[in-house]
């Protein structure tokens, strides 16, 4: 199966007051048709800033945006704004956005909401727009007739649904979801995520699915990335991950996790993860630890694993 999406050196520096902030620090990754990937890691390590990378949507602050994004081999940063615009943004690759509960104007029908991308990106005349968007709610579980409502007369839930369906009604090849159900209840997750599974199947959707929740990801994801300070530390696949992690860092995120079927005592990360300001020279990670040792003071290698690759001195150590 060819490649879908290869992401290589991937940067995304932003201009602050209080310096220059490297949210994405020379991202590599790659990702078959069909797959889904979760994106891990501790809040403001870059998760949410990698997909505003690939979707080029950039604040004004930015100070620093390149490297290669390919798309079926071609490689998408090439193009103009305005063609990334046209034939990718909604059309080959959407978005779900963080707390997308709130991204919907509350003053206006959630049937036109839907119906807007299909309106602007395909030409699609309103009526057909609005037929097809009565069709992805059906997808989403939700009844047809709820185009003519607001969104403040649609639960949390079904809100959040709805967001969906604006990221699905233009059938794009690739859909970055960002945290979509962090703030939901425990059984409106599980029925989103199932209802992804089937999405997934029925479209062959490739899916970058950004969490902290390390649980809900493994329903999902065929990869796991888990990213730290900017970087990606470890690239694997779903089951060897859950098996058995690569880096420091990612097998303290999976212990922190408490178990069912281990009696095992959850594990905490000691410290607070660095400035993206002025990060740590060497390994990112080394000030929190545990298998520090003399040779962390410099870059680590990108040593390959089973599935993936993990960039830790103790991988080529061993």
């Amino acid at each position: 199966m060819s490649m879908h999406l290869e992401v290589e050196n991937l940067y995304l520096y932003y201009k602050t007051l209080k310096g220059i902030v490297k949210a994405v620090d020379g991202v590599s990754f790659q990702l078959k048709r069909g797959e889904a990937m979760a994106l891990i890691g501790e809040s403001g390590c870059g998760k949410s800033s990698l997909s505003r990378a690939i979707l080029r949507l950039l604040p004004r602050n930015t100070y620093k945006y390149e490297g290669v994004i390919k798309l079926d081999g071609e490689n998408v940063m090439e193009y103009s704004d305005e063609k990334f615009r046209r034939d990718i943004r909604w059309v080959k690759i959407s978005y779900v956005p963080q707390a997308a509960m709130n991204a919907l104007n509350p003053v206006i029908k959630v049937g036109d909401q839907i119906a807007e991308p299909l309106i602007i990106h395909t030409n699609t005349s309103k009526e057909e727009a609005l037929e097809k968007a009565a069709k992805m709610l059906d997808i989403v579980n939700i009844p047809a007739d709820f185009i003519n409502r607001y969104p403040f007369e649609l639960s949390g839930g079904m809100r959040q649904r709805v967001a969906i369906a604006m990221a699905l009604v233009t059938d794009p090849e690739l859909v970055i979801m960002d945290e979509p159900t962090s703030a939901l209840d425990v059984l409106t997750q599980a029925n989103i995520m199932n209802e992804m599974k089937d999405i997934r199947k029925k479209m062959n959707l490739t899916l970058i699915y950004i969490t902290h929740d390390i649980s809900v990801s493994s329903e999902l994801a065929d990869k796991v990335a888990v990213m730290y300070a900017g970087e990606i530390v470890e690239f694997s696949d779903a089951e060897s991950f859950f098996k058995e992690p690569s880096h420091p860092y990612s097998k303290l995120l999976l212990y922190s996790v408490p178990t069912l079927r281990v009696d095992r005592e959850p594990i905490y990360i000691k410290g607070q993860p660095p400035s993206l300001i002025d990060p740590p020279t060497g390994c990112r990670f080394k000030d929190r630890c545990p298998y520090r040792f003399e040779k962390c003071e410099e870059k680590p290698p990108t040593v390959s694993t089973n599935g993936g690759f993990a960039k830790c001195w103790l991988l080529e150590k061993r």
